[in-house]
């Protein structure tokens, strides 16, 4: 299965693009990527798609420092609910490992270790996104974050011994020196930061001993396996790829770097089909999205994958025994009884 990556990857995206002049909604979609559901960190989404997409900005941009500009605009909560554990780690070493055990919770592509040798700490840091593509972009904005998350523990003026990189460097090295110092080095044999060992071992002075307990027990509570099922990762890419119009289920088997008859293996192993799942996904954004008064009933039926709103009306109907319409009226009608009852009976009409 290919890997997959959390939207928070991507945070700050559309803002980073449209200050310098690229249109982020054109080439998300190129790349079969939604800009609207870039709103939900959590949400996983295709690697692949996501190192593309880097490489096009850049290009695009004419920035080679792109994936910098993504990373400096990251915050520490967006690696999820990882981060409220890493807070309370007693010293730099537990927080970085656990950074490191766990990644595949907010990045399936990105693979890190840490290794000790002549009192010098190295991490390295590559990227996977299963297909042979250009990387350079990730691999930036997988470092710097890396970094940001030890100036956490070691403050904003902590430099490294280096950090390095197997690319070439860039033209312009003025935002690699703002990220990472002058110690930043290019055409190196590894991508990655290099550290005095000592600094593993630097105490977290804002760590609590109960509340690490209490985050750890609720860690532990919700952090999943290596071994995402197929029916969850299904899920997840009809989701995405619903508003981009190509929903099916080759598409999704692409994503998952397999062929349809696997999907199908897989999912009827679940007791579900590609169908089943479409519907049921559809019905649960129905649900949420056909009452929020914010998108009309066309974008709407966009957004849930249907060619037309006229197919978007029938399948509705079909599912919910009114259309569309309907359904928001009697919606709105509930909510206005609900905050004022007395007007709910005083002169309603009687008729639809």
């Amino acid at each position: 299965m290919k890997p997959l990556v959390r939207n928070a990857a991507l945070n700050a995206y559309i803002e980073v693009s449209r200050s310098l002049g690229i249109d982020p909604q054109a080439l998300m979609k190129g790349v079969g990527l939604d800009p609207v559901g870039l709103a939900v960190q959590d949400r996983w989404v295709p690697g692949a798609a996501v190192a593309k997409l880097l490489e096009l900005s850049a290009a695009a941009s004419r920035r080679e420092d792109f994936g910098l500009l993504l990373a400096e605009r990251r915050r520490f909560s967006n690696l999820g609910p990882i981060s409220l554990v890493i807070r309370e780690e007693p010293d730099v070493r537990s927080a970085l490992e656990l950074l490191v055990r766990h990644q595949h919770m907010y990045n399936e592509m990105l693979h890190s270790r840490l290794s000790e040798v002549g009192g010098l700490a190295t991490l390295k840091v590559t990227l996977e996104p299963g297909d042979a593509m250009p990387v350079r972009q990730g691999v930036e904005l997988a470092v710097a974050a890396f970094q940001q998350v030890l100036r956490i523990f070691l403050g904003n003026r902590w430099q490294p011994v280096s950090v390095c990189f197997m690319h070439g460097a860039p033209t312009d090295l003025r935002t690699h020196r703002r990220v990472f110092g002058p110690v930043v080095e290019f055409d190196r044999e590894f991508n990655g930061i290099v550290f005095y060992a000592d600094d593993l071992n630097v105490a977290n002075p804002v760590s609590d001993p109960l509340l690490r307990t209490y985050a750890r027990q609720y860690f532990e509570s919700i952090a999943v396996s290596r071994d995402t099922t197929v029916l969850d990762r299904v899920r997840d890419l009809i989701e995405v790829l619903l508003p981009t119009g190509r929903c099916s289920i080759e598409q999704v088997a692409s994503s998952l770097g397999v062929d349809r008859r696997t999907v199908h293996r897989h999912l009827s192993a679940s007791g579900e089909t590609f169908s089943s799942l479409l519907n049921a996904t559809r019905v649960r954004l129905a649900e949420q999205l056909v009452p929020n008064q914010r998108h009309s009933l066309t974008e709407i039926s966009g957004m849930l994958g249907f060619s037309a709103p006229s197919a978007f009306s029938r399948w509705f109907s079909e599912r919910f025994g009114c259309s569309p319409r309907q359904w928001r009226l009697q919606h709105a009608r509930r909510q206005f009884s609900i905050e004022d009852p007395a007007g709910a009976h005083a002169g309603e009409p009687g008729t639809e």
